[in-house]
């Protein structure tokens, strides 16, 4: 089916449109953009440059899609914002494209953020993210599937969220945050998201697994490194528990703090 594009929209004739689509008027699409079929632009969003959209998206007034990277390394190169599909953008949430040539901000499938939410340069979005009313994310972050942002957030540069991770309203944070877990607005541990968890397909036994993992990194008497070593050596093996060994394992910038 032909899309429905208002011819109150400038489009690049150059842009690829898929099929189904409708686009509102006052609607600004480059010339480097393609967008998948049965997505919905509503009035005055902008569509940069770099931007590749997948289907079934829903994008609301006044965002903008591929906005130049804010950084001062910025040099004009080419790269890339990739959007998945089924993602629904609010009104007024920016994403910027990367900010080197071949780098990619990616958004993966089935996200929703809320009004005036940013995804800076170089970010990577798992798929089933919440990013709520205000909630900014700064450049090259890495945010694993599930994870929630309540409202008026901000993830410094350089850091990760865990799977199912849920991060309270207000909370500014420079660390990495675990799986599962809660992050307060001190930014330290607040249990496990059990909600979450279960919401995902995690079975009760495992969540006690997790759990237990969890007290001895934030309630032993010994250090990270000393406390995965433990996990290890007195919690069952699983795949949730692996994966949160190899994140703690991984991490550059350290990970959030002890209650």
């Amino acid at each position: 089916m032909a899309s429905e594009i208002s011819p109150k929209a400038e489009i690049s004739p150059k842009a690829k449109i898929g099929d189904n689509c409708k686009i509102f008027p006052f609607v600004y699409i480059e010339d480097d953009v393609e967008i998948g079929d049965n997505c919905i632009i509503f009035p005055f969003v902008s569509i940069l440059s770099g931007t590749r959209m997948g289907s079934r998206n829903k994008i609301h007034q006044g965002s903008v899609i591929g906005a130049l990277p804010q950084d001062f390394e910025f040099r004009g190169e080419k790269s890339e914002c990739i959007i998945g599909e089924n993602n629904i953008i609010r009104e007024n949430v920016v994403i910027n494209r990367a900010t080197h040539t071949g780098g990619q901000t990616v958004i993966g499938n089935d996200n929703v953020l809320m009004e005036g939410a940013h995804i800076s340069h170089d970010t990577k979005v798992g798929n089933r993210c919440v990013f709520g009313y205000g909630t900014k994310i700064a450049g090259d972050c890495f945010i694993e599937d599930g994870v929630i942002f309540s409202s008026s957030v901000i993830e410094n540069a350089n850091t990760r969220v865990g799977k199912g991770a849920m991060v309270q309203a207000g909370t500014t944070f420079s660390k990495d945050i675990p799986p599962y877990i809660i992050c307060t607005k001190r930014s330290e541990y607040g249990g496990v998201n059990n909600t979450v968890g279960r919401a995902h397909g995690v079975d009760e036994k495992t969540l006690k697994h997790i759990a237990n993992a969890y007290r001895l990194v934030f309630h032993g008497q010994t250090s990270v490194f000393d406390a995965v070593n433990q996990i290890e050596q007195q919690v069952p093996d699983g795949p949730a528990i692996r994966h949160i060994i190899e994140f703690i394992r991984s991490t550059e910038s350290g990970i959030i703090s002890k209650i």
